[in-house]
């Protein structure tokens, strides 16, 4: 059964691409009930902007809509600016407008009233020039909900690729390949696997670090050390876990197609895959929170704002994921 209560919808940086993407999507009707946490004349003067002739519906707190926006239209929770926005520019004063808009959205996931939220890009500089300590949507959130470890999954139709490690300089990605740090990641994408995709039992190939997967350990030793011990304990609790295995021969149709989720151990070692196959379609997924979290993957794309040549089709998948998380829920 679909949810009857509607997901929240971030538009990020309001100098960037994210309310044009809002209102291109409003075009069409989407499957579940949308609200825009913005500002409604940010939307209407990006709308004019664009040529979009886009009617935005007002709705708030104890007037929440439970079925879809007819296409051509928005519904909108205002949110009022700090300051007027012009496409392509960035202003400061407006970082604690964005923040304001991702604290309605998780708070309102938190409280019950959305049934899920997307995300469009923000600018993380021009946060920190407002003066607020600001690292990301992931970490933003993760206190937002006091949630203590969190995972980057990315995905797009037919791949899910999660990493153990993320921005890590390579020389010190081995390092932070620990026991500890791997049974956290593994658990958490074996739970949220079941509990917000619905797979009964998922099936997860796990990346070696080495090239090879170590070949032995005669091309280094964390897989026999700790990869491989640690796989091995998390087996004991049900997870299915198949490898480690080389990187290289794992990104196969005769292995991803019998797949649910690809667990690399580093950045560069499973997103250049992903994103080769779903570049512009694919979702950031942020794993281990209470909530549904969805986003682009994307930047705010200043130079193309208001200029109407963007593609909608990473915030459609990331949508799309939303609405299949929040099913079994």
């Amino acid at each position: 059964m679909s949810p009857s209560r509607p997901f929240a919808l971030t538009p990020g940086e309001p100098a960037g691409i994210g309310p044009d993407l809002c209102l291109l999507l409003a075009r069409r009707a989407q499957p579940q009930a949308l609200i825009a946490i913005a500002s409604r004349t940010l939307l209407a003067e990006r709308a004019g902007q664009l040529g979009l002739d886009i009617a935005l519906l007002d709705v708030g707190p104890g007037a929440w809509p439970s079925a879809p926006a007819p296409a051509g239209s928005l519904y909108v929770w205002d949110t009022p600016l700090a300051a007027p926005v012009t496409a392509g520019h960035l202003d400061a004063r407006n970082g604690l407008y964005v923040l304001e808009t991702l604290s309605r959205a998780g708070r309102g996931c938190l409280d019950g009233h959305f049934a899920g939220m997307i995300t469009a890009p923000v600018h993380k500089g021009v946060i920190n020039e407002a003066g607020i300590a600001f690292s990301g949507h992931t970490e933003f959130l993760a206190e937002l909900t006091h949630t203590e470890q969190v995972v980057m999954m990315l995905a797009t139709r037919g791949l899910r690729v999660a990493l153990v490690t993320t921005h890590l300089p390579l020389k010190e990605v081995a390092a932070a390949i620990t026991a500890e740090r791997l049974t956290r990641v593994a658990r958490i994408l074996h739970a949220d696997l079941v509990g917000k995709f619905g797979i009964t039992r998922p099936r997860i190939l796990v990346c070696g670090l080495n090239p090879h997967a170590g070949e032995g350990g005669h091309l280094g030793r964390e897989e026999i050390e700790i990869i491989e011990p640690t796989l091995q304990r998390l087996r004991g609790e049900g997870l299915n876990l198949i490898g480690p295995l080389p990187a290289d021969t794992l990104f196969t149709p005769k292995h991803l197609d019998q797949c649910d989720a690809v667990l690399a151990m580093y950045h560069d070692q499973g997103l250049p895959v992903l994103k080769y196959k779903g570049f512009g379609a694919a979702v950031n997924v942020t794993l281990g929170l209470p909530i549904v979290r969805t986003s682009v993957d994307h930047g705010t794309a200043l130079d193309l704002a208001g200029t109407g040549r963007i593609d909608t089709g990473s915030l459609q998948v990331a949508l799309e994921t939303a609405y299949q998380m929040a099913s079994p829920r």
